[in-house]
């Protein structure tokens, strides 16, 4: 047989592999859409008081379970199959290569190019498969629940002049609750703050976020509040040392208040991610931006892709105020918080 034929053989190979992965990954989805159905149906089941709704969710698992060991049943066909292609291309790539041996010099130079190729190829095709298990194991090793503590602090003000951080709060959580991983996220709020409820709250929660909304300084000090209701101002290290010491689990330092950057900058030489702000903060762009990032984060985005999602909203809603954020991050704009169900 010539090697013209076994270039052939091993193309329609080639082919036949692509067409049976092709054919594997949509399967693979199928299962993974029908497991997500699946338990979303199962837990739609759980909280139902309607015995006829239960009833009807419960079938829908049911079918959607079924639906997901057909794919998997498909899948391990599929994986069979391309088995037997794969030995099949090898013996064909042997052939071809004991065919070109007996070719001129020039057919065995371009034979071993060629081979140099697939390996190039086979090479990546490891390397994505091991990007990918350590993304899967990243995911995994993310907590079942997040929490994010919502500090707020506006001493000295009346109704002329407080900042609307209640609505803030209610905006941040109606976003939260919107989003697609909303069971995921606990929201928890602290008022009229002073330095030990912070501490309290940490101790006591354990948060992945810690959101900080009032008043900033120039001199990059917190305005939080004391015993009797007045400012008190928490220096830069202070408010580090806090956030260093103060919960394992803590993931991003929010700083909603004035002036925070330098903050946020700070904090992340202890925490992986932290956002804080170049200037004087409108009340309402700062309200719109915090509430779309908790959206997003609710939705199973990065931070990065969280944060710059909210930097589009007020970029829309108010031009020009869209630069005042700031994010700083330990060198991976890819950080997840939520943890997905399938994951």
């Amino acid at each position: 047989m010539s090697t013209s034929l076994y270039c052939t053989q091993v193309a329609q190979h080639q082919r036949t592999i692509a067409r049976l992965q092709g054919e594997k990954v949509k399967k693979v989805n199928a299962a993974a859409n029908s497991g997500r159905k699946s338990a979303g149906a199962s837990a739609a089941a759980s909280k139902t008081s309607s015995a006829s709704t239960m009833k009807s969710t419960l079938r829908d698992a049911m079918r959607y379970d079924s639906e997901q060991t057909k794919a998997l049943s498909d899948v391990s066909q599929l994986e069979e199959k391309i088995f037997v292609a794969q030995k099949l291309l090898a013996q064909s790539e042997q052939r071809l290569t004991d065919a070109l041996k007996r070719d001129q010099r020039r057919t065995d130079a371009a034979q071993e190019q060629r081979l140099r190729q697939i390996n190039d190829g086979l090479s990546r095709h490891e390397e994505l498969h091991d990007k990918t298990a350590r993304e899967i194991e990243k995911l995994k090793a993310l907590p079942e629940k997040i929490t994010v503590v919502f500090f707020a602090a506006d001493p000295g003000s009346d109704h002329s002049n407080r900042l609307r951080l209640d609505e803030e709060a209610g905006l941040i959580g109606e976003k939260i609750r919107a989003s697609e991983h909303r069971n995921v996220l606990e929201f928890h709020t602290r008022w009229a703050v002073r330095p030990m409820d912070v501490f309290q709250a940490m101790n006591e929660l354990k948060p992945t976020i810690v959101h900080f909304s009032g008043h900033g300084t120039t001199a990059d000090t917190l305005v939080l509040q004391d015993d009797q209701g007045n400012p008190k101002h928490v220096s830069l290290e202070g408010i580090v040392s806090a956030m260093a010491i103060g919960s394992e689990s803590l993931k991003l330092v929010f700083f909603n208040t004035y002036h925070s950057f330098i903050q946020a900058e700070a904090c992340i030489r202890h925490v992986p991610a932290a956002i804080g702000m170049n200037r004087d903060v409108g009340d309402v762009p700062a309200r719109f931006f915090a509430a779309q990032f908790y959206s997003a984060i609710g939705f199973g985005h990065s931070i990065h892709r969280a944060f710059h999602q909210a930097k589009a909203l007020v970029a829309m809603e108010f031009p020009g105020e869209e630069a005042m954020p700031e994010v700083y991050e330990q060198g991976d704009e890819s950080l997840i918080l939520v943890r997905p169900p399938e994951a």
